[in-house]
């Protein structure tokens, strides 16, 4: 069954009136009600060069993000585009269309600059488009990607190390594709033909020479080269030789267009439905439509109030807001399924302890899916103590469903004693043998109720001792008993009841017990829950270092290759931190014990009544992971 369309037509996501960027409230709307994770395509290159119509090819659509024919430049801001991705399910395609560097309109050249740097932020495939080749005017026309390490930064604070902050960016850039447009030039290297993507790497490489000109013209194809791990290249022929069909190339039916022009326009469109990765942050964070929102406004915010967009800065607003979703939808869950799967009263507590262990840790799971970034597992201990409130509230319902059930079956049991004592059945001789046969008699009766619950005991004590006034009247006024007979009676009436409330002690040392053997498995389940959830991000950090290192010994050995041996030595001292900072992740599974045994601390605040129980157990555990 085909996906509904999420939008019908693009909407601007940030506008750009008077020098001035905002967030679209609407589009913003849109994105927060969409929680799939999404992979985010934006177009960026010169006013009047087609972009808008390659975006309209891959939402499927001849029309949809505005095209002109004139040299005015239609988009303005970014605008947006949700639609279902068309190879990934249950993934959100969103495509980015952003207004035309380089206008003549402008008043203020620098929102160009914010506008190229929000759409590297945002995407996860970041498309230039240019015309004709690329060649010398197309890279200086690329002069944006050199000014984005003054227009983004990886971390809040600057590095002890003096290693660049720009360094980082290899670890959350996007994919970068070059689309080149009406491309007339045949695809050689001198007599060698060479594929799209060889084209590109040829003409990204460093021309040798020290003058001042010369450098500016190589800085950027090293940032491209730097900052774009993963590059790919695209060439379009002119869609129509056509002038006039050309200025309506939305309008015109597919086979009117260019046969090469169509071919290429359908690679470009698989490649992207193929390859374009799902929008992550760092350490493995997957951004849904809602996360994408509040990225954009953070974003926003930052150069509005003349900051720069800072990664770390955002991914931290991001988990404070996540992680206080995820804390309620844990809850949410865990306070469903307990009323789901509870039947009260419960037989005993234990029945009700093991219904709460599988939901709360239904709850954790959902919780360790949902939340990242929880510094101090502060969040983690909010849902803690939110379970253990509302379990022990449930505690309270089962207790007061049972009191109120064993009432009402007692009331019923004993109504034929309390009519017999009410008719003075009992006072005659012999009548306290015989109360006590009736009494007897409830007692068994109400023992074979089933489910009574934890309250049983209790309401059957309460019941015993409303009887006992009536049982020292029966006796006293008994004639066929002698006084002696009558003190030994009433002595065992003493000791029974003594024995009841005896067996009514040892039942809720007995829950106490369960309670606290319930709260140290929970709170080994939980630290394993973390265990295994620290574990995956220390795995996905190491792979991201990993990988920026490849990046950077790729990029040395090119240089090298090509002549340049200062700027390739100039890499060793990120090279060499890199691998310093490789080494360290990889020692730190060693001090995850100690790691551990402090969480253990915040968490067991958490944990009523543990107390020691679970510092124990919190040692135990660590001494497995050592």
């Amino acid at each position: 069954m085909a996906s509904r369309p999420i939008m019908t037509a693009p909407i601007c996501l940030v506008e750009n009136q008077k020098e001035q960027l905002t967030v679209n409230p609407k589009a913003l709307k849109i994105l927060n009600e969409i929680y799939q994770p999404v992979v985010v395509v934006a177009v960026v290159g010169l006013y009047r060069t087609g972009k808008s119509y390659l975006m309209n090819r891959l939402a499927g659509q001849n029309h949809g993000f505005r095209l002109g024919s004139t040299v005015r430049s239609e988009t303005k801001g970014i605008w947006m585009w949700c639609v279902p991705h068309p190879s990934k399910p249950r993934h959100i395609l969103v495509l980015l269309d952003t207004e035309g560097l380089g206008d003549v309109e402008k008043a203020d050249p620098k929102n160009d600059s914010w506008i190229f740097a929000l759409a590297v932020l945002l995407s996860s495939t970041f498309v230039y488009n240019s015309m004709s080749t690329i060649n010398h005017q197309a890279l200086e026309q690329l002069h944006y990607v050199t000014e984005l390490t003054e227009l983004i930064r990886a971390k809040s604070s600057s590095r002890s190390d003096e290693v660049e902050d720009s360094t980082e960016f290899v670890s959350f850039f996007p994919d970068f594709v070059w689309a080149v447009r009406d491309f007339s030039l045949e695809l050689k290297l001198g007599e060698c033909p060479i594929t799209e993507d060889e084209y590109l790497e040829n003409a990204l490489k460093l021309i040798p020479g020290r003058n001042p000109k010369i450098q500016n013209s190589n800085l950027p194809r090293e940032c491209i080269r730097h900052f774009f791990p993963k590059r790919r290249c695209f060439v379009f022929d002119r869609p129509t030789s056509d002038k006039n069909l050309l200025a309506h190339v939305e309008e015109l039916p597919e086979e009117q267009l260019d046969c090469n022009f169509q071919v290429q326009a359908k690679n470009f469109c698989s490649y992207i439905f193929t390859h374009a990765k799902t929008k992550t942050l760092r350490q493995g964070i997957i951004v849904t439509g809602n996360r994408l929102g509040t990225l954009v406004e953070t974003y926003v915010d930052a150069i509005n109030s003349g900051a720069v967009p800072c990664l770390e800065n955002a991914v931290t607003t991001l988990a404070q807001r996540e992680n206080s979703a995820a804390v309620q939808k844990a809850t949410n869950h865990y306070s469903k399924q307990m009323a789901q799967c509870l039947r009260l009263p419960t037989d005993n507590l234990q029945e009700l302890l093991e219904v709460h262990a599988v939901c709360e840790r239904e709850a954790i799971a959902i919780f360790m899916e949902h939340s990242f970034k929880d510094e101090n597992q502060e969040f983690q201990k909010q849902l803690m103590c939110t379970i253990e409130k509302k379990k022990e509230d449930f505690v309270l319902q089962n207790e007061e469903a049972s009191e109120k059930y064993c009432q009402a079956e007692l009331k019923q049991i004993s109504e034929p004693l309390m009519e017999t004592i009410s008719r003075g059945t009992f006072s005659v001789p012999g009548g306290h043998s015989l109360y006590l046969e009736a009494k007897k008699k409830v007692e068994q009766d109400y023992e074979r109720v089933p489910r009574k619950g934890v309250k049983a005991n209790e309401v059957l004590k309460s019941f015993l001792q409303s009887q006992v006034a009536v049982e020292e009247s029966i006796l006293q006024s008994d004639r066929a008993l002698t006084d002696g007979e009558k003190a030994i009676a009433a002595e065992r009436a003493k000791t029974e009841a003594a024995e009841k409330e005896k067996e009514l002690l040892k039942q809720k040392q007995e829950e106490q017990q369960q309670k606290m053997e319930a709260q140290e498995r929970s709170f080994k389940k939980n630290m394993e829950q973390l265990k295994e959830k620290m574990e995956r991000e220390r795995e996905n950090l190491l792979q991201e270092q990993k990988m920026m290192l490849e990046h950077k010994l790729k990029v040395q050995e090119e240089l090298l290759r090509e002549g340049f041996e200062k700027k390739s030595e100039e890499l060793n001292k990120e090279i060499n931190q890199l691998k310093e900072e490789i080494e360290t992740i990889n020692k730190k599974r060693s001090g995850f014990s100690q790691f551990l045994d402090e969480a253990g601390n915040v968490l067991l605040v958490a944990l009523p009544g543990a107390g020691k129980l679970f510092g124990a157990g919190m040692k135990l555990l660590s001494s497995h992971i050592k």
